[in-house]
């Protein structure tokens, strides 16, 4: 059986119709404000002006429509004109985060066969060099001036709109390509569903190169909505990012899972302007608090799938004691359950979703045999070319219909919202000369701290360095997929069919082993920073010189450290600060100079109270 749609299905017309809604922007919404970054404030009619300029100077280049164009920027005006011209030159985009090594950048570069790349001249100098043209995206000749273009016809629905790359169980990443037709779906879907009109205010706070960013776009821009982009520190901060929504009257939003369940469990003004709060991209462990002033929707959908299948609004009581449900499948989608001969489980039963309708990918790109694995006919459907994609994921029905999430049927696992394949950092570090064989999995240290765990079996000759390793890893894999812990074995524990025997492995380690050599606290602000990076990191011992990064810290957590610096020495750390100066010695010496700076404006009586809080005594 099939779960009955959330709503009513809608018939695709030939052409796109976000495409055509798009081109009518400026005439619309000309004086709007489509872009709020900061200091910045682009309207509608300035955000269509500087894509048409970019696309104009993208078809003079003889880049052919259809063609692939990835743009590495990241959340930013830039990146909404750059996505926009693209569109606008009946192209298609490849989101790259700019943060990602250099190698990986440009594997993915070379793999998808980009036409071009549009980015600032700081990420292309970084880049090796390859077939595609380099496009300063910020360069002022944007901004401003006339322009002429040739305009280019609306595609039909089943050409290619994106492509974004996700983790592959076969070592490298894989794109996933995603059409017109399905973008629209979701685009349509989301607008009728939250009632988006040109009054709404939404934000910006996924990566560009995860897939919910389209998702955060492309709906508000149809409608002529704003579109606020909070900095890097708000975003990851929950507190900050409450205040942030609250007091620029955010109306809708979306919050990748972990940070929406942290904001869940804030204390909100009753009179925000927060409608809708929207989640997903990881399992949710907790229910929304009652008294919340707006809706949370839970939402779920592989990247295969074009972001979101099914969503649920959900209630403080809802379903009893279990974990949120993932709700009802979304317009023109359909949701089967059904076990390993493809037939629909009966009641409350165990089986695999697979997913059919017009979000269903085009497929991996350049990866046919990969695609006809995991997209297959659909059995259930009168249409021959009609395909379900087989997710991985277990789920059962509900006694209401709503489904339930269960698990995995692989080893893919989600940290942070992060899709990872385990496979995919074994394969890197196996690449290590001093590593002869590794296997990574996730340790649940608590339902809300998931964290990998590399085993490693070194060479005979094989130093057990874990700085090195970490190292290593991050040339060519980004900072969610490398292993907050490597514990060293002498073979890894196999089963009678000759597979890593996951329950023989060793727990996870107490603390991470620290030389012998290891700077001890030598300052009451580096015992207390100390203190406080042990409780947070979960690591019995921290030394002095320890990188907080490297004992398995995370954007995430750094806003938790900042915050427990504010509390305990009164000083506002910020998170620029924590990536560029990571050891504990050095954001002690910080902490220290903003403490120095602050006292210089006290009373003597206010020293005296700083100088206590952060146990410097009299």
């Amino acid at each position: 059986m099939t779960t009955p749609n959330l709503y009513a299905d809608r018939g695709l017309s030939g052409k796109s119709e976000l495409f055509g809604t798009l081109a009518g922007f400026e005439e619309r919404f000309s004086d709007a404000p489509a872009i709020v970054s900061g200091g910045t404030v682009l309207t509608h009619g300035e955000l269509h002006g500087r894509a048409g300029r970019l696309a104009a100077h993208i078809r003079s280049l003889g880049i052919a429509p259809g063609s692939l164009i990835a743009v590495c920027l990241e959340r930013s005006p830039e990146f909404a004109v750059s996505v926009l011209a693209i569109f606008k030159a009946g192209c298609a985009y490849l989101p790259l985060d700019p943060a990602y090594p250099p190698d990986r950048l440009a594997y993915m570069l070379r793999d998808a066969n980009v036409a071009a790349l549009l980015t600032g001249n700081c990420v292309i100098d970084g880049l090796p060099g390859g077939e595609w043209l380099g496009i300063d995206v910020q360069a002022p000749m944007w901004a401003e001036g006339p322009f002429e273009w040739e305009s280019t016809p609306a595609p039909a629905p089943e050409d290619l709109a994106y492509v974004i790359y996700t983790s592959g169980s076969t070592g490298q990443p894989k794109g996933v390509e995603i059409a017109h037709g399905s973008l629209s779906n979701l685009v349509d879907w989301h607008v009728r569903t939250f009632g988006v009109t040109s009054a709404d205010r939404a934000t910006l706070v996924s990566s560009p190169g995860f897939d919910a960013a389209g998702w955060e776009l492309w709906p508000y821009l149809q409608a002529g909505a704003s579109l606020y982009l909070p900095d890097e520190q708000t975003r990851l901060t929950p507190a900050l990012l409450r205040d942030y929504l609250v007091s620029n009257r955010i109306t809708i939003a979306f919050l990748p899972t972990p940070l929406a369940e942290r904001a869940m469990g804030l204390e909100w003004p009753k009179e925000t302007a927060l409608r809708t709060l929207l989640t997903g991209g990881d399992r949710l462990l907790r229910h929304p608090p009652a008294g919340l002033p707006f809706t949370v929707v839970n939402n779920y959908g592989p990247t295969e799938c074009t972001v979101v299948a099914t969503s649920a609004a959900l209630h403080s009581s809802h379903n009893g004691n279990l974990l949120p449900p993932i709700g009802l499948p979304i317009a023109n989608t359909e949701i089967y359950i059904l076990d390993e001969s493809l037939k629909p489980v009966s009641g409350g039963a165990e089986g695999e979703i697979y997913i059919g309708g017009a979000g269903v990918a085009k497929g991996y790109r350049n990866r046919a045999c990969m695609t006809r694995e995991r997209f297959i006919p659909n059995p259930f459907a009168a249409d021959s070319a009609a395909r379900l994609y087989k997710t991985g994921d277990l789920a059962r029905y509900l006694p209401d219909g709503q489904i339930h999430f269960l698990g995995r049927t692989d080893e893919q696992i989600k940290i942070r919202g992060f899709r990872i394949e385990p496979a995919e950092i074994a394969a890197a570090l196996n690449r290590h000369p001093a590593v002869r064989a590794s296997f990574v999995m996730a340790h649940e240290f608590t339902p809300e701290d998931k964290r990998l765990i590399a085993y490693v079996v070194a060479t005979a000759d094989g130093r057990r360095v874990h700085r090195e390793l970490r190292e290593f890893l991050r040339r060519s894999l980004p900072d969610y997929m490398v292993p907050a812990e490597f514990e060293f074995l002498d073979e890894l524990p196999l089963t009678a069919n000759g597979k890593v025997d996951r329950a023989a492995l060793p727990l996870p380690g107490a603390a991470i082993p620290l030389d012998e050599t290891a700077a001890r606290p030598r300052t009451p602000v580096e015992a207390r920073l100390t203190a406080i990076l042990s409780e947070l990191l979960k690591v019995r011992d921290v030394g002095v010189d320890d990188n907080f990064f490297e004992l398995g810290g995370h954007s995430l957590l750094g806003a938790q450290v900042i915050a427990r610096v504010s509390e305990d020495f009164g000083v506002e750390l910020s998170l620029r600060t924590l990536f560029d100066h990571p050891t504990t010695a050095e954001i002690s010496a910080e902490i220290e100079s903003l403490i120095a700076a602050k006292v210089e404006a006290m009373s003597e009586d206010e020293v005296k109270q700083l100088l206590q809080a952060s146990g410097g005594g009299n």
